[in-house]
Parts: structure tokens; sequence; C-alpha cells
């Protein structure tokens, strides 16, 4: 296999080095003493740093998070990492920051930046962590964004108060690789993420990032920030971890500038758990100037009073510490964890009658693949399967035969057309005992598409009527000559909403964003 390469020295000319392979035991790229951050284009990179560096000729800027205009092996002297006798380090790359603080440490005196586009930290390449940052506490597994509030509304002295009580929270949740991770996102004018998951996995590290956070200012966009915080920062590239509660803790100081109901809505359907710490509620004189005053309700999780925690002010807050942190603890109470992505079995009965034809089958099997391709499929997450029917049967998979979403698209895109009669009644029935059988323990909910486009040879109301009493939700969709009427028997209630048709085989791609709204929809109201 050819070697990846990676541009490290940017001074002038650039030079291609070797990218450092994913195992521990990777030799690190030789670098100068001033090779800086920004030279080094890699989310993540193990160098290695000169003996007998001058100290007094570095330029490092910030403490723990360095501007990338800074010298990676300064900032390595500077934190500890290294001494002036050189070795290995591992450079992370991060967000650019304001407010990078001057700090003398080891001998070198690191300068203030009022802001740069991009930051960078470094470790260890030996990666020697304590117990903690091995473990962490394991009975707390959660992957949780602070979203603290950074307008003017909260102003600088109350901005550092919340900082002060964040890392408070952040310290007794016992975060290391085992327990809980944490990443911090500001709202504001524009929402800015400050650290993501990935960045630090020990509480003394987190401690810094998070005093290192400079003050904002403008309007309380909360709800831009959450939703912001719901789509970007929860990906697998920033440290979100497969089977973990996702939670977002939201920090108001009075009351949002903007509408935060929407955003709520989108958190719940990425799985995230919202937390609403309220700060200072707004006196009776200030309640015509909020936009919603059921803000709170509206935002979070589950109006249950469970995701909702209340301080009078930002004085004396030690004793609200321990109560938030066994709230973000209890695994079991992030009901936001499952979403229609991820806690959905979805069967697709497709027709491969004679009338259909093989182009107009491609179109169904493509009608069926972007729908799939819209769910998390894992053996602990969605699940599909299908059918295929003409006057007989076919399963063309089940629920348990394939875990990952390439290997279903795989398998979808393969199946072979069958032609012949039309028997949707017997196909139904044959659905519901042979597929959704032998998930009757599984907790996921149940929905069926059924994909025709004439009418069958046989009843089809009895059948859907059994389906829907073993609680599987039907969506019927029909092409050319498929019957209205047998589509609205077949479909759940209300069967506007469950029932789709259209005349040619092109108009099936309309309707994928329809069903997949449907399932959603479905799936929320049966977890009221």
């Amino acid at each position: 296999m050819s070697a990846a390469w990676i541009p490290v020295l940017c001074l002038g000319v650039c030079l291609l080095l070797p990218e450092p392979a994913g195992s521990e035991g990777a030799v690190p790229i030789a670098i100068t003493c001033f090779t800086r951050g920004l030279d080094i284009r890699k989310e993540k990179a193990d160098v290695l740093c000169p003996g007998d560096c001058p100290l007094d000729e570095f330029s490092v800027f910030g403490n723990i998070v360095y501007a990338s205009v800074s010298s990676v092996c300064g900032a390595a002297i500077h934190r500890g990492v290294i001494g002036n006798s050189g070795g290995p380090v591992r450079i992370y790359s991060l967000p650019g920051r304001e407010n990078y603080s001057s700090v003398v440490a080891n001998g070198i005196q690191s300068q203030t930046l009022s802001r740069w586009s991009a930051s960078f930290t470094v470790t260890s390449k030996r990666l020697k962590k304590t117990p903690e940052k091995k473990a962490g506490n394991k009975d707390c597994k959660a992957d949780i964004a602070f979203l603290i509030d950074g307008s003017f509304n909260i102003g600088q002295r109350r901005f550092n108060l919340q900082k002060n009580f964040v890392g408070k929270v952040a310290l007794m949740l016992g975060i290391g690789t085992e327990g809980p991770h944490v990443g911090l996102v500001q709202a504001s004018e524009h929402p800015k993420i400050e650290f993501y998951l990935k960045n630090f996995t020990s509480a003394k590290d987190v401690l810094f990032a998070i005093k290192e956070v400079g003050f904002r200012g403008g309007n309380s966009n909360t709800g831009k920030a959450l939703k912001h915080t719901a789509q970007k920062f929860f990906t697998a590239d920033a440290g979100v971890r497969k089977g973990i509660p996702k939670v977002v803790v939201v920090f108001i100081d009075g009351w949002p500038s903007d509408d935060i109901e929407e955003a709520g809505i989108v958190a719940r359907e990425f799985g995230v758990n919202v937390f609403i710490v309220s700060v200072a509620k707004p006196i009776p004189e200030e309640l015509g100037m909020v936009q919603d005053v059921a803000f709170v309700d509206k935002a979070v999780c589950r109006n249950n009073g469970f995701f909702s925690y209340h301080m009078p002010n930002w004085f004396g807050t030690t004793k609200y510490v321990k109560p938030l942190v066994q709230k973000l603890c209890a695994h079991e109470q992030m009901m936001c964890s499952k979403t229609c992505y991820n806690s959905v079995n979805i069967a697709f009965l497709i027709d491969g009658s004679s009338s259909v034809g093989d182009s107009n089958f491609r179109l169904m099997l493509e009608f069926v693949s972007n729908i799939a391709k819209t769910f998390e499929i894992s053996d602990i997450g969605a699940k599909i399967a299908a059918v295929q029917f003409t006057y007989d049967q076919r399963t063309e998979f089940s629920f348990t035969d394939y875990s990952t979403k390439e290997n279903v698209l795989a398998v979808i895109r393969n199946i072979r057309y069958m032609s012949g009669g039309t028997a949707t009644g017997d196909a139904i029935s044959f659905t519901v005992r042979n597929v959704f059988g032998p998930m009757r323990d599984s907790p996921n909910k149940n929905f069926l598409v059924i994909v025709t486009d004439g009418q069958s040879y046989d009843d089809v109301r009895g059948p859907a009527a059994a389906a829907h009493d073993a609680g599987i939700t039907i969506f019927s969709v029909g092409v050319a000559w498929a019957p209205l009427d047998d589509l609205k028997d077949m479909a759940s209630k209300p069967k506007e909403s469950h029932a789709f048709f259209t005349r040619e085989f092109t108009g099936l791609e309309p309707i994928v964003s329809d069903v997949i709204r449907g399932i959603c929809r479905d799936f929320l109201e049966s977890q009221q």
C-alpha cells in the first residue's frame, strides 16, 4: 500500500512528508524549532521536535490552546509536553478563537493575541495518561455539549461566573476516555464551537480550555446556536461515539432573543437530549420583551421537568452542580437518544408483477434505496428488510441479515425482477408473519412501505387491518393503475398522510421525502 503524504513545512515552499499511521507506534516526522501550527495541514499529526531550540526566539501565542501561528515545538515546551532536549509531540488542530492569553511557563513567555483563524493543542506522543484520563467515570457515559450564553445580555462578569460553573460541572462529571466527553459552544450573534468532544479527554485540559474561552457579545441567539450545535457538533469526525447519549446543556441568562422551538424540534430529530439551565428568569415587567414565555418547555427533550433546571443567579452556584451532574449521568432518562433515524424497523413490500416491467422495477428499487439510505442502519440502530411479491412472495432479505447501510443498499440494487400476478393481501400477511414476526421483541417501531402499480387480485383490507393491530404502521405508494381505494384500505390513519399516488414511475422520487417525514412524524408521536 502506498503511503499518504501531507504538507508539513510551508516556509516559501511546502515540504510533503509521510502521513503518520493510525497506530500509536507510528514514527513521528522531524520538524524544525520554528515550524508553526499552520504549517501542519493535518487534523492530527505526530512530529519530532529537535533539541536545543533557543527559548527566547520562540513565538508562542496562548496557553493550552495556541494560535496556529505559534511554533509547535515552542508550544510543546511551554505546555511541558517536552523539555528543551526535544522529543515526539502529537498536535491536534482546533478552531480559531478570540483572546489567546499570555502565560509564563517552562522558560517561555507566551504572548497575547486578540484573535486568530485557527488553533492547535499539543500532547505527549508517548500518551502517558493519568488513571482519570484513561478511564473516567464509566457509570456516566454521555457526549455533552455545553452551550453557554455569550451575549451582551449576560455581560462579561456573569459570563466568567458562568464559565466557572461549567468548569465545576465538567470536573464532577468524571471526564475520561470511557466516561463522559464534553465540548463547548458559545451562543451570541453567531454561534461558535470553541472545542469539540474529541479535543480533550481529561478534566484538567477541559478546565483550561474553558478558562481560555473569550466573551463574544451580541444578541443571545440561542435558537440559532442550538440548531447549529445539533447539526454540526455531533458528528463522527468531531468525536461523537456510537451508542452514547448526545446531550446539549443550554445556559440561558434571562431569555433568548430568537425562536428556540424550531431548534428544539431539530435537536430531537437528531437524537439530541436538550437540557435548559435558566438563570434569572424574566420578572413580570420584562415578560412583554420575551418572544415566547414558554421557551423552556418547547426546547427541552421532554416537557416533564427532568430536562429543565433553574438557578436564581450566578452567585453561590456550587450547590447546584451535583444535582445537574446526576441528571446528565442518568442514561436511562435520555429519552431523545432514540430517534426516527436509529430506532425503526422498515420493511419494503415491492410489487414484482408483469405490469411493472424491468426498467420501472429499477425505478422502484431506486425509490426504496433513497428511503433506506436516510436511516442509521446498524446492529443497534435502524433495520431494513425487503419482500418482493407477485402471486408468490420472496423475502429478499430480513431485518437481521445486514447491519450496515452499505450492505443493505448493495443488496437492494441486486434484487432480481420476478414478474407474475398481483396478490398484495397475501404478501402483507406473509410479511407480517415472516419478517415482522421474529422481531416481536425489538424495541424499534415497525413500519411497512408497500409499493405497487396495480389492483390486487385478493383482499387487502383484512391483512392490512391485522398488520395495524400488530403495531405496524403502513405507508402505501401506488403507481399507474393502482386503485386509490386499495391504497387507502392498506394505509394507516390518517389515510391522507399515509397513502400516496403517482401516474408515472418517475414520480416516485418526490414521494421519498414525504414517506421519510411521515415515518419521523409517526415515531415522534409514538414517543409522547
